[in-house]
């Protein structure tokens, strides 16, 4: 029944979304209905892109898989609506038999959230109705408060508290009321067998070796809730196409954030441009070994993988669709296979490209002064979002907290997403100013590289300080702010003051891992609270950026050709 209503759903969701455009209602409507017009502006925020990408190279059989995998995809949109809100599938259901203007601005909306909270304002709901967003998600019981789960974990055994806190468990209540975790292969059996079904047939469709692996443990993984050898096959993938699908990030769950949502980014792969970074791959040894901490902390061995790819989106769902969109990525998360193999870091190359135009170059204009303003640049923009994500995978990870084995992500916990952000951002910016210093990156972005970052600083606090990355980045602006490393000026824009954004770098980056290291939850909530905040300055530049958008509304044109012309 499970899997009717899922395929019902995900049915509903295509459909729905290739009705919506972006909210334009009449000007007398507009002014008529409040409703509509706060709907229309809030909507107005993302701005509609169509993203492409060229398919002229893969032979009939690749394609044909490409489009099995969309297919399998778009399962994702659905499932991972019910694991934000138990509630949200009903309400989906309700809003599309809204015709009216408002009605349709409605949906469109909420398809843009995948829930009923608008992402962008402190999860306000905006759907008449809806409760404040759970901030546990639907993977512990209605009802269950987060200190009787944290009672209920202390009564466990290692192995089976490994196992509740886990990514791919559900808490429950059993027959007798007591909690019990759940496996997701067991708590979404139907969709998951529909996906793996899918799954297996694009691999018997692909002619490339690794991909063929991947989705064969990738489907075995759906239906026995072991992921590590298909993390692994997807760590050694190798191929045209370079699908990340399955449960991974854990934002959602805000108590915890252990449980992983599900998500698919289906994209193609750039040659030419994932050749031009792979001697970044390289260097990430050397980076760790001069991390500004304490060299115990330091991992004198990484895994031995660390691959970078440049893909171009075809088709992205569940978390990885949902509100602000991804400009790039490294999984897995799993610390067992990082430790063992590195970490992939996938860069979103027509996303990238979309954001910088439509997005960052406008707040540049009126965040910055006209000297930083020549000095914001693509390149400096997409290296840095490469390096954000190549230093999700160096400093601590595992970790030892009163002799207790243990990791950063489960001391931090509630904490964990918006700090490990912060870090990578952070030492993103110390990683490039080792290598220009090194003379592996030009020196021109030593010019460009703080300049740009401030720019997309502003860009990350417009997600919203109650989102992982905002908040993580008003940490890092405010910390500037505090240090010297950024001013403001008279007539409120904003500068990098080159003689000390430099320290300021180092010794966050040095405070930051080191929270990690010593597994600092204490600290990390008392920096959370002191520096996650929009201060007058920066709320005068938010405000002058009304007119500007957010984020972008990605539409799949190359998606929809390809199951458009499906044999």
């Amino acid at each position: 029944m499970k899997k009717n209503i899922a395929l019902a759903l995900a049915l509903i969701l295509t459909a729905a979304c290739r009705a919506q455009q972006p909210a334009q209602a009449p000007a007398t409507a507009s002014q008529s209905d409040p409703m509509l017009q706060k709907l229309t502006t809030m909507t107005a925020r993302y701005v509609p892109v169509d993203l492409t990408a060229d398919l002229s190279t893969l032979p009939p059989n690749e394609r044909q898989a490409l489009a099995k995998l969309v297919e399998a995809a778009k399962v994702f949109d659905a499932l991972f609506l019910r694991q934000v809100w138990e509630g949200n599938e009903t309400m989906l259901l309700d809003l599309v038999h809204d015709t009216s203007d408002v009605g349709r601005a409605r949906l469109h909306y909420f398809l843009i959230n995948k829930g009923p909270w608008s992402r962008l304002d402190h999860n306000e709901t905006f759907v008449a109705g809806a409760p404040p967003k759970p901030p546990q998600g639907n993977f512990y019981p209605a009802g269950a408060t987060k200190e009787e789960v944290e009672a209920w974990l202390k009564t466990l055994s290692p192995a089976e508290r490994t196992r509740a806190t886990g990514f791919f468990t559900t808490i429950r209540r059993g027959p007798d009321g007591k909690l019990i975790a759940v496996s997701y292969s067991l708590e979404y059996q139907g969709e998951l067998a529909h996906v793996a079904s899918l799954v297996r047939e694009a691999a018997s469709l692909t002619q490339q070796p690794t991909l063929k692996a991947f989705l064969e443990k990738r489907a075995d993984a759906f239906l026995s809730n072991d992921y590590y050898a298909s993390d692994v096959a997807w760590m050694e993938l190798d191929a045209s196409l370079e699908p990340t699908i399955g449960p991974y990030e854990v934002y959602e769950d805000e108590w915890f954030n252990y449980k992983a949502a599900f998500e698919a980014f289906i994209t193609v792969r750039d040659e030419v441009e994932s050749n031009k970074l792979t001697r970044f791959g390289a260097e990430l040894q050397d980076i760790e070994n001069n991390l500004p901490i304490d060299p115990k902390f330091r991992n004198p061995r990484l895994g031995a993988l660390a691959p970078i790819r440049v893909v171009n989106t075809v088709f992205s769902s569940g978390d990885a669709n949902r509100g602000v969109q991804t400009a790039a990525f490294n999984l897995p998360n799993d610390e067992r296979v990082v430790a063992e193999k590195g970490s992939k870091r996938v860069m979103l190359k027509n996303n990238q490209e979309a954001k910088f135009t439509m997005v960052l170059q406008p707040i540049a204009k009126v965040a910055l002064t006209a000297t930083d303003q020549a000095n914001v640049a693509f390149d400096a923009f997409f290296t840095h979002i490469l390096m954000h994500e190549l230093m999700h995978g160096l400093g601590p990870h595992n970790i030892t907290v009163g002799g207790r084995a243990t990791t950063v992500r489960q001391e931090f916990k509630d904490t964990y997403s918006a700090m490990e952000e912060a870090k990578a951002d952070i030492s993103g910016l110390f990683a490039l100013q080792f290598l220009v210093d090194k003379g592996q990156l030009e020196k021109k972005y030593e010019q460009t590289m703080y300049t740009t970052y401030l720019a997309s600083m502003f860009r990350s606090i417009r997600f919203g300080i109650n989102e992982a990355h905002g908040r993580g980045v008003a940490i890092q602006l405010n910390y500037f702010l505090d240090n010297g490393g950024v001013t403001v000026n008279a007539d409120g824009t904003f500068a990098v003051n080159a003689a000390r954004i430099k320290e300021n770098v180092v010794n966050l980056t040095r405070d930051l891992m080191t929270m990690q290291a010593v597994g600092g939850y204490a600290d990390a909530k008392q920096m959370i609270e002191k520096l996650a905040v929009v201060r007058p300055p920066v709320q005068v530049i938010l405000d002058r950026l009304k007119d500007v958008p957010v984020d972008i509304e990605p539409r799949f044109v190359t998606a929809d050709q390809l199951l458009a012309s499906k044999p």
